[in-house]
């Protein structure tokens, strides 16, 4: 089985979202971490805030930020959203390719089980299993942690 890279930008751009914890990123700094096309992630984060992934905030100061709970988006959901065809052979396309040996076939049932176990692993991760080595990752990817805000502690009762 094998991916797009649609969908590799999907994933990375999920992951260093998540690895943000809620800051706002833009495209250009993404693209410019990962060391990947501006053009094509802009085309991901539209479908990503389509499918409700992801928060756009336009204009001076904006971004994009994850719209979903870490632990809510599943790797499974993502692939299957932006996999065009998950088909790994033709017969097992929606439009029924003909084949002379279809009615017995066993490599076709085969090959169903296995793009449907494949699915079914990534279903088993969430967005939280991959981005919980969060130090090293925001490290590779020139994240800053996120600012602790202080709250001023009040003011002991006068005696």
């Amino acid at each position: 089985m094998r991916l797009t890279v649609y969908t590799d930008y999907a994933l990375r751009l999920l992951m260093y979202l998540a690895v943000k914890d809620g800051g706002l990123a833009t495209i250009a700094e993404v693209a410019k971490s990962y060391g990947i096309s501006k053009n094509h992630l802009m085309k991901v984060a539209h479908q990503l805030g389509q499918a409700g992934y992801v928060d756009t905030l336009r204009g001076r100061g904006g971004g994009l930020r994850l719209a979903t709970p870490v632990e809510a988006i599943t790797i499974g959901d993502v692939v299957r959203r932006t996999e065009p065809d998950m088909a790994v052979v033709a017969c097992l396309n929606p439009v029924d390719a003909p084949c002379a040996i279809k009615s017995c076939c066993v490599l076709r049932r085969a090959l169903a089980q296995a793009g449907a176990a494949f699915l079914d692993v990534l279903d088993g991760y969430s967005l939280a299993d991959l981005v919980k080595p969060r130090s090293p990752l925001r490290g590779l990817l020139a994240i800053d942690a996120p600012r602790r805000v202080r709250t001023p502690r009040p003011a002991p009762p006068a005696a």
